[in-house]
């Protein structure tokens, strides 16, 4: 963080989600500058730093509240015609920014299904998914932005109030097997870690395209079952998948329709970064108390 911290003048996260209202708050314990946005109307009583941005509504940020922004973070979605919300807004005025650094997050759903193979930076891009050809074009777009773009590629994000620990006290956990199928997933703190990790280095050094993941790809029966160990609570009934499929929403059958392994090898070996979880048992076993707490100091 040190380092990060140093190279950072003023950051811009853009969508004030789980992932960016994460990175805003390492950074605001570092004593970085950050402006985080929200659609949202701002309320009397909102911490410092939060901007409204509704680019639908026409609610921008001013050139005045950009003032100083050295770095941004993008991790709004694209919008329901698939285009990106901020390229189509605020290009412009990030082009008048000294920028060091644009991240882009977007999605290992860009790979398609390999049927459970590996995948890398190098790999073909075969979305079948309609929000995966979506992030892929938004991620070409920005590319052709002109400014200081790096992809940032996730899979399914975890960590604190978002978890099977979570959802195994709420009730909401399901035991359901695929055979065959694995997911690959990252701590949301190793996401603002790598972010980090990347800010610091010399921008020749900033591979255009990198992927977050932890190590060890697996079922979502296995994490539920490290969960419900940790918990000392039982699971809950095996559902298997082509019997429940019929009765699941789309967006939860598209969830089971591919199947991949993500490979972070790059951020690891060629980067030099160490996970602060390298794996699902050291993310949920890490202090199941304390695993719904602060995230560790980077």
């Amino acid at each position: 963080m040190p380092a990060a911290a140093a190279a950072i003048g003023r950051m811009l996260v853009l969508g004030g989600g789980y992932t960016g209202r994460r990175m805003a708050e390492a950074l605001e314990r570092a004593g970085v500058p950050v402006v985080l946005t929200r659609r949202q109307p701002l309320a009397s009583q909102e911490r410092p730093g939060w901007l409204r941005f509704d680019p639908h509504q026409g609610v921008l940020p001013s050139p005045q509240d950009l003032l100083g922004i050295t770095h941004v973070l993008v991790t709004i979605p694209p919008d329901a015609g698939g285009r990106d919300p901020v390229l189509d807004a605020l290009l412009a005025r990030l082009l008048e920014l000294p920028l060091d650094w644009l991240g882009y997050l977007s999605t290992t759903g860009v790979y398609g299904d390999t049927g459970g193979a590996w995948v890398d930076e190098s790999s073909p891009t075969r979305p079948l998914l309609e929000r995966s050809r979506a992030r892929l074009a938004c991620e070409e777009a920005w590319r052709r932005s002109g400014l200081p773009v790096q992809v940032l590629r996730l899979p399914g994000i975890y960590g604190p109030g978002r978890n099977p620990l979570e959802n195994l006290r709420n009730g909401t956990a399901r035991l359901i097997h695929k055979p065959g199928q694995v997911f690959s997933r990252i701590h949301v703190d190793d996401i603002v870690g790598g972010l980090l990790h990347c800010i610091a280095l010399p921008a020749v050094r900033r591979p255009e395209t990198l992927i977050l993941a932890d190590r060890f790809p697996c079922p979502s029966s296995e994490l539920l079952g490290l969960a419900a160990h940790l918990l000392g609570c039982p699971l809950p009934p095996f559902e298997r998948f082509d019997e429940v499929a019929p009765s699941m929403s789309g967006m939860a059958r598209s969830f089971w329709s591919e199947n991949r392994r993500a490979c972070s090898r790059l951020l690891r070996r060629g980067l030099g970064y160490r996970l602060l979880y390298p794996s699902y048992w050291e993310g949920l076993s890490s202090g199941v108390g304390s695993f719904f707490g602060a995230p560790k100091i980077l």
